[in-house]
Parts: structure tokens; sequence; C-alpha cells
């Protein structure tokens, strides 16, 4: 009998945990670990940070999803993996101790740590800023932004500002998305003249998204995702400032330095800003307990695999195959990372260093989409390798295709969405060479009502494919 751990129960995690649970479950010992004991469908918590949706429909308990697929489940957190002797110390969250598990196979899915740490005045615990990383995050954002429409309703003028926190940040689509639902809540509020709404971003161009930024072909006519999302501002009457990196937040002001490396800062009322992304802290040890951490994760805490590292950025940007295809971690070749969990060989967008030596760069997204594939190609590679020895699932980023729907309000009559999707995530010139490394067919951008209607679709279709329910291997990742 094969033991699997999986560290991690979000869309990386959760997904391999249902595709081991349900071809191994039976005859082997497949277990997860996360410290949440419940599911969390992260994109619409974007709906639940301006309270438009009720945080218990985004959730769902996960140990009766994983009783039916024959996995055990472990409320807590893993604080040691010990590689050579096979097991891991979970952290109970009950406050009872600490569980050992041994493993034949490990995955990494744990998704990021959320660094508020790494800007001085960030975050909603010890910072002046606000988030929607967490369910508790965006609940706590909906708190404010209530009393921010409170204000309004006074007849105050205020200032919003939505975007990245750290020079190093990711995850641009979701802040764009909730920059998106505020415009719209404050329209149909009849309160949109009163606010002045921002995008601050470390993109390098409008539209970039860490993903190089994609073109498509609307009406005919070729268009940049940097030229869809500027005519989307200037009609919503939002203003931008990207190539900014932010450094400091005080309770009045965002302070942030630019790609020439000038200073500048922006007054601010409520401010949801992204923080950067670090690999959650786990300590990795020998037999001697001797630290053994540079051979399983890099210095930001992602998991080594098997990608091509220390390549310049031109020669990253020409070589599709330095993005690892199996994430399995070469040294300890039975520990697999999926999703955010995975070090990538470098950004997709080209990284920019200014004049100070200041690093504004955006950190490559592996959330999502990504992540669900991710965790399928490893789930499937585990379940070869206990039954026939040998992987055959391999799906490198630069042959992922991504969909991504930012909506502009919730409703399925008067709302919209743009819709932007993707092939490949990471562009790959040598397939592609006069699409910019993607393929313009499959590339594609569109605003209208229709966007609604899908995103809507999308929550009601995977909050029951996370569930395990019938037809659920139907619905892709």
């Amino acid at each position: 009998m094969s033991k699997v751990v999986i560290i991690g129960a979000g869309f990386a995690g959760h997904t391999a945990a249902l595709y081991l649970g349900d071809a191994l479950g039976r005859q082997h010992e497949i277990t997860v670990v996360n410290k949440y004991d419940y599911f969390g469908f992260v994109p619409s918590w974007v709906w639940v940070g301006i309270g438009h949706m009720k945080p218990e429909k985004t959730v769902f308990p996960l140990e009766p999803v994983y009783t039916k697929k024959n996995v055990q489940f472990v409320h807590g957190a893993v604080t040691e993996i010990h590689p050579d002797e096979q097991f891991v110390l979970a952290e109970k969250a009950d406050g009872t101790g600490q569980e050992k598990l041994e493993y034949d196979y490990l995955i990494n899915a744990t998704g990021p740590k959320l660094n508020f740490e790494g800007t001085e005045g960030l975050g909603p615990k010890a910072g002046h800023t606000y988030s929607i990383c967490t369910l508790d995050h965006a609940k706590e954002a909906a708190k404010k932004y209530a009393e921010m429409i409170a204000r309004l309703e006074k007849g105050e003028k205020l200032k919003m500002v939505i975007g990245t926190g750290h020079p190093g940040a990711t995850c641009q689509g979701a802040g764009f998305e909730y920059l998106s639902n505020i415009h719209k809540d404050l329209v149909n509020r009849n309160l949109r003249d009163q606010v002045e709404l921002t995008w601050l971003s470390n993109e390098a161009a409008l539209g970039d998204f860490g993903v190089r930024g994609i073109s498509a072909k609307i009406k005919g006519e070729m268009i940049t995702s940097e030229e869809f999302t500027k005519s989307i501002f200037e009609e919503s009457n939002i203003k931008w400032k990207v190539q900014k990196g932010v450094k400091k937040v005080d309770e009045k002001n965002i302070y942030w330095e630019d790609y020439e490396g000038k200073e500048g800062q922006i007054a601010y009322d409520f401010a949801m800003l992204i923080p950067q992304f670090l690999g959650v802290p786990i300590k990795y040890l020998d037999k001697e307990g001797n630290d053994v951490s540079e051979k399983i994760v890099n210095k930001a805490g992602f998991t080594i695999v098997d990608a091509i590292y220390g390549l310049d950025w031109p020669t990253l940007a020409e070589n599709p195959d330095a993005w690892p295809a199996v994430y399995q971690n070469p040294t300890y070749t039975n520990i697999f990372a999926a999703g955010i969990a995975f070090a990538p060989p470098g950004s997709i967008s080209k990284p920019h260093v200014n004049p100070n030596g200041l690093s504004i760069t955006a950190a490559p997204p592996r959330t999502g989409m990504v992540s669900g594939i991710i965790g399928r190609v490893v789930a499937k590679n585990i379940i070869d390798l206990i039954k026939r020895g040998q992987m055959t699932h391999h799906e490198r980023m630069t042959h992922m295709v991504a969909a991504c729907i930012a909506s502009m309000g919730d409703s399925l009559w008067d709302g919209a969405a743009a819709t932007m999707i993707m092939y490949p995530v990471v562009p790959d010139k040598r397939s592609f060479p006069k699409g910019n490394g993607r393929d313009r067919f499959v590339t594609h951008m569109e605003m209208g009502l229709a966007g609604a209607w899908m995103k809507r679709m999308l929550h009601t279709t995977f909050i029951w494919k996370f569930k395990g329910l019938p037809g659920w291997k139907i619905i892709p990742e």
C-alpha cells in the first residue's frame, strides 16, 4: 500500500486529492493536510469583498467530500518535512499537538504565504490596507467598504486605490476584478462621481497582468490587452499608475518608487492592495536534524521542480522548455509541487530593475485554472507511478491554456465581464512565431454581458466539481 500526503486544499491540492482519491483511495492511503477545514472558491471572494455574495456561498466543508473519496483529512498545518525518512509533522488546528504522517509521495500545494510584512504598513492585520486573498480578509474588506459607502451617502468625496502592494506582487487579475466591481457598485448606487478610483500596479504596462500582455483579433482588428484595458478604464473614468513598486503605506498615503527610480505617493481613503506571495515556511530536515531546504526550495520558499533555473530573461523568454513539465523535485523525486507552491524559472513579463536597484517585476501568476491543471497533472503522474512505475502526463505553462473572466458587477441583467483567453499562458515563440508566442486563433478578449453569465455559471459549476459530485471529472480544470 502506498501513502500519499497532500499539503494544502486549494485549487491545486484539492484537485489532486479528488483524482487520487477516486483512482487510489480504496487500495492506498491518501491524506490531505489543510489549515482550514473548508474549501474556499477564491474567485468569488471578489463579490464577498464588496458585500454582494454571502461568504457561506463560497465555501463548503472538506471532510465529507474526502470521506466519499476515501481520502483522510487532517485539519492543521505542516511544520516539518523529513524527506530522507519520508514523513511530515502537522500541527493540529485543535491544539492537541503534532501528528506524524508517513508518505511515499508528497505534494506541496500550500498556496502562498501572504507577505504583508514585506511592505511597511500593508495589510488588514497590522497595516492600513485591505485584501481579498482569504475569506476573512474579504469579509473585512466588505465591512470597510460598507463604511465608505455610508460616508459617500452623507455627501463626502473619497479616494479609493486598488492594485498591488509590493514591487514583486502577482495576482493583478484579482485586483483588476475587484476594482471593476467597485466601479459598477458605485455606479448602481449613484455614487460614482464622488469617488476618485485609481489602479496602482507593478505591471510593465497597463493590461500586462504579469503574463506579458496578450493580443487578439476583435472585429477584424488586432488589439492589445493594453489597449483593451485602457478603453475600459477611460470609459469608466478610472485612473491608472503602472510601473510602480509600493514601498510603504501609512494612514493617508501610499508611497511608491517607479521604473525610473523616482519616488511618489498617492492619497487614499480606502485601499485594497495584493501583497507579495512567498512560499509557506516549512522546515526541511534530514535524519540528523540538519537543514536540507536548499535541496527542496528556493530563497522565496517555493519548491524547486523540473524547470531550468538561472537563465537570463532573454534566454528564458525564448526557451519554452525552461518551464517545468511534471513539477517534480530533482533531488527528492517523490516530492511534487502544484499551483503557487512550485518555483517558476523566472517571470513571464520582462523583469525590471530601476536605477536604485529595486526590482519592480510582476511575479508569474499560478492560480485558478493553472493551479487546477497542475494539480491534475501531478495527481495523474503519482497514479501512474503507483500503478505502472512511470509517469505519462506532462503540461508546461508554455503549452497550457487559461481563461480569465473578470466581472464588472454580479448582475445577470446589467452586469458585464472582461473575458480573456490565452494560449499558451507563457508565450512560446518557437511554436507561435507570428503571434508573439501565442496562438492567435485561440487567444481572445471580449467585454460584455455574456461574460457576466459565464462568471456566475463558473461559480456554480466549479463548486459542483470541487464537491466531487456526479460528473465532476467532465468539468475541465
